[in-house]
């Protein structure tokens, strides 16, 4: 599959220096868009994957308007998430729309999506997957067989594949189809002096007609993205029938709105569903492959991408003989609890915008920074190792509290770090953190305990790892000749956001997704979580 989380796994690999190939059965890329938004996590996985097109292109979410029902006078304009001033930890809030990005991304490595192929079959043995394809070039079809070491699914629900890749592994995909709501969705060109490229409309009754319109210059400068839900309206026969859409349209909207192209129409009806793990041997499934739900919220393609953000890493240091095949499974174990509450999350904003009224639009579409996402913690992982918290009850789908870090919770950036010995220059975590290795951050000027965990590597392969001592501003820094980098928290961002105290001698190890793996006292902490993660080099 070549959406977001193909994509992403694929270019997460790249960067661990594994070899990919991504296939996709259409014959060029999709047209339409897939979600209106980007949250605040997702825009800092694609920081992590080295892709800053996505944030530099990025725009904000336009303020939404909702109209008197039958005419063009405003009834209420709000925004769908109240502003958040960015702060040294949480820099991000923004949107966008990115399949093209990332595959330019790709091309970077020498790797091209494979159009017009597509999966027919599969075998797994214990050591590699033999995938079946058929490609499709000038409308003659060729029969190729791959050898490959895993295998991801992340062709979305409906795809061929998947339905046969679920089938033939044995995933349940358990839920529910959602007859109580359902609506036509697409992109479409317009000329109308009545429609403001401002704001996000709407117009009618969620009791008869109702009609989303939202300009985006992804589907063209004359561009909207748009969806209605009518009980007045044969909303079966606009799939096929323009003139009837353009009716509703106009009628509802009583704007003077003129057809310049359809560029894409579909119908949609909420599933509710997951499967009960995510992996069989070699095989896994990712995104809406994995799991299908309401698009309230915004979850989707953000849930998706962090999908095989989480395996992609896991699957490169099995593949270099680095860690077990045992870290494989906690791919299913991490992320099955996070979808399982996203599904609840999002089912419930479903229900809240079925049950809208003209009075409640504001209420409903507004959306609370839980949907950032910056709360989804791990810290329910076996994998996980924290010596400063004791676990408590799965909240897997949180919502961020600063004042409060445990192992498994999203890492938080901090700017305005000095590089010892190099002359001023500054630094900032979320350019320290890679997905192709571990950083392990050391809050000490002490030289002796800095050497303490630098010793905890020399069982493991060292280009997975990266050590950066973190001192005071006013401490005297340890040697330049232990640790890889170290830094003088100047303002103090990094010590206050990991919760170190003056004084006090802490290690935070952050995996390759981004995420806290561990917070321990000294060696002994980084050798148990070092434990569960790698193979050493003596084994």
């Amino acid at each position: 599959g070549a959406g977001p989380s193909g994509l992403v796994a694929a270019l997460a690999l790249l960067r661990n220096g594994i070899p990919v190939r991504i296939i996709a059965k259409e014959t060029e890329p999709r047209i339409g868009q897939r979600g209106p938004g980007i949250v605040p996590r997702s825009l800092e996985l694609f920081h992590l994957l080295g892709v800053p097109q996505v944030q530099q292109t990025s725009t904000p979410i336009l303020p939404l308007r909702s109209y008197k029902e039958g005419s063009l006078e405003p009834d209420k304009t709000f925004m769908m998430s109240p502003y958040t001033e960015p702060t040294p930890a949480i820099p991000y809030v923004r949107q966008e729309n990115l399949e093209a990005i990332l595959r330019d991304r790709l091309a970077e490595f020498s790797c091209q999506v494979e159009f017009g192929t597509e999966l027919r079959a599969f075998e797994q043995y214990g050591d590699r997957v033999l995938v079946h394809v058929v490609k499709t070039e000038n409308g003659v079809e060729f029969i190729e067989t791959i050898e490959a070491s895993y295998l991801i699914g992340a062709d979305g629900a409906k795809g061929k594949w998947t339905r046969v890749t679920r089938k033939q592994l044995g995933l349940s995909f358990l839920g529910e189809t959602r007859d109580d709501f359902q609506l036509i969705l697409g992109d479409i060109c317009v000329t109308s002096h009545d429609l403001d490229r401002a704001h996000w409309h709407f117009f009618g009754s969620p009791q008869t007609t109702f009609i989303s319109f939202r300009p985006t210059d992804q589907v063209g400068p004359d561009g909207y993205q748009f969806f209605i839900s009518s009980v007045n309206y044969d909303t079966k026969q606009m799939l096929h029938d323009q003139d009837l859409l353009m009716r509703c349209i106009s009628e509802v909207t009583t704007a003077k709105v003129q057809l310049k192209d359809l560029k894409s129409i579909s119908e949609f009806r909420p599933n509710v569903r997951m499967v009960d793990k995510l992996s069989v041997g070699r095989v896994f499934v990712a995104g809406d492959a994995a799991h299908v739900h309401s698009p309230t919220g915004g979850q989707g393609l953000n849930s998706s991408v962090q999908d095989t953000f989480n395996l992609a890493w896991k699957i490169a240091l099995v593949y270099k003989g680095l860690s077990p095949p045992s870290l494989l499974e906690t791919y299913s174990t991490e992320r099955i609890p996070v979808i399982a509450q996203m599904l609840n999350l999002t089912t419930e904003l479903l229900n809240r915008t079925i049950e809208m009224t003209n009075s409640t639009v504001d209420t409903t579409f507004t959306r609370d920074q839980q949907l950032y996402m910056l709360g989804v913690n791990y810290r329910y992982s076996p994998i996980i190792v924290d010596e400063f918290s004791e676990p408590g009850p799965i909240n897997a789908y949180g919502v961020l509290q600063p004042e409060i870090l445990i192992a498994g919770d999203r890492a938080p950036d901090a700017p305005n770090l000095v590089k010892v010995g190099m002359g001023g220059e500054e630094a900032r975590l979320f350019d320290i953190f890679q997905p192709h290795y571990h950083t392990v951050l050391i809050f000490s000027s002490d030289e002796g305990f800095v050497g303490s965990i630098l010793s905890a590597f020399t069982k493991y392969d060292r280009s997975i790892l990266r050590s950066v001592a973190i001192v005071p501003a006013s401490s005297t820094p340890p040697s330049a000749a232990g640790a890889e980098l170290v830094v003088r928290d100047v303002n103090s961002h990094a010590h206050d956001v990991y919760l170190v105290t003056e004084g006090e001698n802490k290690v935070v190890v952050v995996r390759p997704d981004g995420v806290v793996g561990a917070i321990v006292h000294g060696a002994e902490g980084v050798h148990k979580y070092f434990g569960k993660v790698f193979i050493s080099a003596s084994s």
